[in-house]
């Protein structure tokens, strides 16, 4: 096992437990460093995502249409539901990537009230050499921890999950 230091969330804690040793501060320590490592991470995410000219949203709707299989297409329903997002914010968008060239929309052609987003070439092909990075990226954020660690947080990390009721199957955006 790491031997472990002394970190600020343990300065943090040390300094409540002085100022109000009346509370149960057990989880603190935990939820700090969740909070802290969350903003960590996304910041190394979204350095990778700018290096392709892409936004972190950009990169999980072109994800979300690429994971859907050929021919890259979804209904903007689906889409919501893929990215967990609502209807509104899935037009806006689909609105900002259709106007890079990144996807397109058009009428379904057996039932012209339906509406299908489909992933351009240009589009996937930006998504694949992102993801390619973005895949590497993680195995980087990760490259501090054992094989143990790894296993161990993800049951950790899944565990959580399951408490705060993320619901199983559930797809999440940038994977």
């Amino acid at each position: 096992m790491t031997e472990r230091h002394p970190d600020a969330i343990d300065a943090i804690v040390d300094a409540w437990a002085a100022e109000r040793p009346d509370l149960d501060l057990e989880a603190l320590p935990t939820i700090g460093r969740l909070s802290r490592f969350a903003g960590l991470v996304q910041v190394r995410l979204d350095a990778v995502f700018a290096q392709h000219g892409l936004q972190g949203w950009e990169f999980d709707v072109l994800s979300a249409l690429r994971r859907a299989g050929a021919p890259y297409e979804l209904k903007p329903g689906e889409l919501d539901r893929a990215l967990l997002i609502s209807s509104g914010t899935t037009t806006h968008r689909v609105t900002r990537l259709e106007a890079r060239g990144l996807v397109t929309r058009a009428r379904d052609d057996s039932d012209r009230r339906v509406v299908r987003v489909r992933l351009t070439r240009e589009g996937r092909a930006l998504q694949e050499a992102a993801h390619r990075d973005h895949a590497a990226n993680g195995s980087r954020i990760l490259s501090g921890l054992t094989r143990d660690e790894r296993a161990a947080l993800l049951t950790g990390l899944v565990a959580l999950g399951r408490t705060l009721g993320d619901a199983e199957g559930m797809p999440t955006a940038s994977h």
